[in-house]
C-alpha cells in the first residue's frame, strides 16, 4: 500500500468514549489493594502502543491521555482518561501489544498490578472477572460508535 493512500486511510481522526475504561468501585478496591503506587510529578509514559503489557495500569486521581497512531506516525484516536480508569486491558487479558499510548498527567496517581496478581484476581473472584468482560465489551461498543461516527 503506497504512503499517500495509506495517509488518506488514516487522517480521520477518532474521539473515543473514555467513559467506557472506568471501573465501578468494588473491582477498583479489589485492584487497589493487589497494585503498587506509581509517582507521577510530571506527565509520565505509562505504556506505547505496540509494547508488550505486562501487568495493568490503574488511575486513581487525575486524568491520563490515550492516543493510537497511524503507521506514518499521526494520531488517529484520542481520548481522556478520567480517575478510574483501567489501562491497558484488552492488551493484558488479550496477551497482545498494547494498541494506545497511555500517559498520565502530572499529578495523576496511578497505581500498577503485575500480571500475574491479575491473573490470579480473575481466576478466584469470578465476580471480579464478569466485572472486567463487561469494561471489555463497554469498550467495544464505544470504539464501534466512534468510528460509526465517521
Amino acid at each position: 500500500m503506497s504512503n499517500s493512500l495509506i495517509s488518506s486511510v488514516w487522517r480521520t481522526e477518532v474521539k473515543i468514549d473514555s467513559s467506557a475504561f472506568v471501573a465501578d468501585q468494588e473491582l477498583l478496591q479489589a485492584l487497589e489493594k493487589r497494585s503498587t503506587p506509581i509517582p507521577c510529578e510530571e506527565d509520565r509514559i505509562l505504556f506505547r502502543q505496540g509494547e508488550l503489557p505486562e501487568g495493568l495500569f490503574v488511575l486513581i486521581e487525575g486524568t491520563a491521555t490515550l492516543t493510537m497512531e497511524s503507521p506514518l506516525g499521526e494520531a488517529v484516536m484520542q481520548g481522556i482518561a478520567a480517575a478510574g480508569s483501567l489501562l491497558g486491558l484488552p492488551g493484558l487479558i488479550g496477551n497482545e501489544a498494547y494498541s494506545l499510548t497511555a500517559k498520565a498527567l502530572k499529578g495523576a496517581r496511578i497505581s500498577f498490578i503485575q500480571r500475574e496478581d491479575f491473573s490470579n484476581l480473575m481466576l478466584t473472584e469470578p465476580a471480579m472477572s464478569l466485572r472486567v468482560l463487561r469494561m471489555l465489551a463497554a469498550q467495544v461498543r464505544s470504539a464501534r460508535f466512534a468510528l460509526s461516527d465517521l
